[in-house]
């Protein structure tokens, strides 16, 4: 598949290190979306294959501590697609670091347009090395734009997730 907004190299090489955690409100220009970030996030923007449908991803990424965090987004241009586009984006992000999914449990972010498949995962699989990789994972959609936020690292630290992941709000 290539490059993916939720390969976890990519964000790393992405991003440069920080000693502690900065948070900082980042509102992602074009997409619609406010969120804190705990350092300053890089971007990228590449076309990449999401259900089935070639669209531009916009991806940003920082990390800290030895967790990246990331959010990206895609514009899909048929709303019977979201559904299909949020699946490619859960199953990716396990398939990038060999990890089981399951379910997941449903999530809610405000703003957002009310879906079956947004769902939030938690997915532990290897870096290419063979070290662990634990990731969050969550998709949601508002319309026919959807969303990938992640933090991934060896042991991300639960307050940390969940500052990262409470924080997430769709511009109304």
């Amino acid at each position: 598949m290539g490059w993916s907004c939720n390969t976890p190299l990519l964000a790393l090489s992405l991003c440069a290190c920080a000693p502690a955690h900065d948070w900082r409100q980042v509102a992602l220009s074009g997409l619609g979306i406010t969120t804190l970030f705990p350092c300053r996030p890089s971007s990228a923007s590449r076309n990449v294959q999401v259900g089935g449908r070639r669209v531009a991803m916009s991806l940003y990424a920082c990390t800290v501590d030895g967790s990246t965090f990331a959010l990206s987004s895609a514009q899909i241009d048929d709303a019977r697609a979201v559904g299909p586009a949020l699946v490619e984006l859960s199953a990716s992000a396990a398939r990038n670091i060999g990890a089981d999914i399951d379910a997941g449990e449903p999530v809610q972010v405000p703003g957002m347009t009310p879906h079956a498949e947004a769902r939030r995962f938690l997915l532990t699989g290897k870096h290419p090395d063979g070290s662990v990789l634990v990731e969050h994972v969550t998709v949601f959609a508002r319309g026919t734009r959807v969303y990938q936020a992640v933090v991934a690292g060896p042991r991300p630290d639960a307050e940390v997730v969940q500052t990262f992941f409470s924080n997430v709000r769709l511009d109304l």
